[in-house]
């Protein structure tokens, strides 16, 4: 089913400089002494110094809610108007509102896609929260037919906007606790699953967790994933495995399982035995780093593929996974 697209391209390999202004540890490295490969080498390593630093914010003040329909401006700004503001489709409970999901849809989402789960949820008396990823639906720049600025081949832009999708989820887990939500858990798919790992190991406001199709690595998946086929003919001759994998260190899943394994969270990590997207043995190297580190988890493997897991039957048995664990441990 990956092959079904035929409208992605192949954008040229850029290192993306521009992109990291913005970050907090840029001041501290200068940018002209060292080559595009070692300066964002290097500021990999002053973010890691202090992850929490790389994605603070500061609560956004323009949060509003109409018919359901939540906005605010991004604190992460980017050269692109329609992708600073934050959409979020609201799914309240009826009987009870202290318990709620944030939900972070899959790679490419439209922006209907995972609303009957998020209505299935509110209907179990869990309210749960969409929230329209960066450069996603309506948050899309005007040239772009797909959601390629979230995932490219442009090395800091890439970055940049897992930053930009963890700190707009930590906003949105603001506006649930003005809503009075006590009780908070997320819920990612695919790419996702790989931000609400991020925002996860930063906020221990995040109780329960569900990272459905998930991977212990950045730069391996977009390497070797069949849906990124055209992100690695880019950057075929321009850079190496190795050197993806140093400089997407701050976005990448592995780099935070110890920060993850401090916190008491309940989380449930489902993946799909035939992917050819996020490989098998990416999802089995997460699983197995959180047995080494004795984090409490639920895994469950179902016999389908990346895309397949959107279709019946494997979608209600993952219905079924995610609701029934949300249940319990919200």
């Amino acid at each position: 089913m990956a092959a079904r697209a035929t409208d992605r391209v192949i954008r040229e390999f850029d290192w993306g400089l521009e992109w990291t202004r913005g970050w907090p540890c840029t001041a501290r490295i200068a940018c002209d002494s060292h080559d595009p490969a070692t300066y964002l080498r290097l500021l990999n390593e002053e973010a890691l110094r202090d992850s929490s630093e790389f994605f603070a914010y500061r609560t956004p003040s323009d949060f509003r809610l109409e018919e359901n329909l939540l906005r605010f401006t991004s604190a992460v700004a980017t050269p692109y108007p329609e992708n600073n503001t934050v959409y979020g489709q609201w799914f309240p409970a009826r009987a009870d509102c202290r318990r709620a999901v944030l939900v972070l849809p899959h790679w490419n989402a439209g922006f209907h896609q995972h609303v009957p789960l998020c209505r299935g949820l509110s209907r179990l008396g869990i309210s749960a929260l969409r929230l329209s990823l960066p450069y996603h639906d309506r948050r899309m720049p005007r040239e772009l037919k797909r959601a390629d600025y979230a995932v490219s081949a442009s090395v800091a832009r890439t970055i940049d906007a897992a930053r930009q999708a963890v700190i707009d989820s930590r906003s949105c887990l603001d506006w649930l606790e003005i809503q009075g939500c006590e009780r908070l858990g997320i819920l990612g798919t695919s790419l996702g699953s790989c931000y609400a790992f991020l925002t996860s190991a930063h906020d221990e406001r995040l109780r329960a967790n569900v990272f459905n199709l998930f991977a212990l690595y950045f730069a391996d998946v977009v390497w070797t994933g069949l849906s990124t086929r055209h992100i690695r003919k880019g950057m075929d001759g321009r850079i190496e495995l190795e050197q993806l994998r140093e400089v997407w260190r701050v976005i990448a899943p592995f780099t935070y399982v110890d920060r993850f394994a401090r916190y008491d969270k309940k989380s449930l990590f489902i993946y799909a035995a035939c992917d050819t997207t996020f490989l098998p043995e990416y999802s089995l190297a997460m699983l197995d780093a959180l047995r080494q580190r004795k984090v409490e988890h639920k895994a469950v493997a179902l016999p389908c593929g990346h895309y397949t897991l959107g279709e019946r039957p494997f979608k209600y048995l993952d219905g079924y996974h995610i609701c029934s664990f949300l249940l319990a441990s919200l």
